[in-house]
């Protein structure tokens, strides 16, 4: 009974907290809220002792990406104010694509190929169980083939970000790295031969007059 009160609770803040992130107009607070989400998030995955994941959530999600996405917000200084004139206009796709979305995951996720009867549990407090040994003995054998795919998705999305990022614009100053290596030294510093002069000092000025 307990654990369902807990369960309800974070539910309910994760939801709220999920929809503010892309209804508050503050970008950072919106950030703020994201991180609360995970959190939220976390406290779930406790529930269903997936410690690992859990920890990975706050520490890769909470404690490097986000932390990582309010620096940039706070240093590009971006304006939200056009970003959010169309949103009123386009709420309506997105409610619906994300009641689609929704479906979608009702009829993966459901309970006739993800709930308790599909996977009998083990016994946890047992000698020698390791939830994180499990985990990736279902990752690396069962869903091999989807953790590549992803892996390979992943990728291809750095390397597409580092080529957008890198992309010639005109009025731009951007180095380039090949002309860099290919550098002589002969090309960047000269040398200048010139006559050694000593100037006088105050003695012989002062027998000079």
């Amino acid at each position: 009974m307990f654990e369902q009160i807990v369960f309800y609770v974070l539910a309910t803040v994760l939801v709220i907290s999920a929809g503010m992130v892309i209804t508050v107009r503050n970008p950072v607070h919106a950030a703020l809220f994201l991180v609360l989400a995970f959190f939220n998030s976390a406290g779930i995955w406790l529930l269903l002792e997936a410690e690992f994941l859990a920890v990975v959530l706050v520490l890769v999600y909470v404690g490097a990406v986000m932390v990582l996405f309010l620096f940039v917000v706070m240093m590009l200084d971006i304006n939200m104010a056009p970003l959010r004139e169309g949103f009123a206009r386009h709420l309506p796709v997105g409610i619906t694509v994300a009641v689609i979305v929704v479906l979608e995951l009702g009829f993966v996720l459901g309970a006739e190929n993800f709930g308790l009867e599909a996977f009998p549990a083990p016994e946890r407090h047992a000698a020698g169980y390791s939830n994180t040994a499990e985990l990736g003995s279902v990752l690396y054998t069962v869903y091999v083939y989807p953790f590549e795919i992803a892996a390979v998705i992943l990728l291809v999305a750095i390397i597409a970000a580092i080529a957008l990022t890198l992309r010639r614009r005109p009025g731009v100053r951007s180095q380039r790295p090949e002309d860099q290596v290919a550098v002589r030294a002969k090309d960047r510093v000269r040398i200048v031969k010139m006559a050694s002069e000593r100037r006088p000092d105050d003695s012989e000025a002062v027998e000079g007059e």
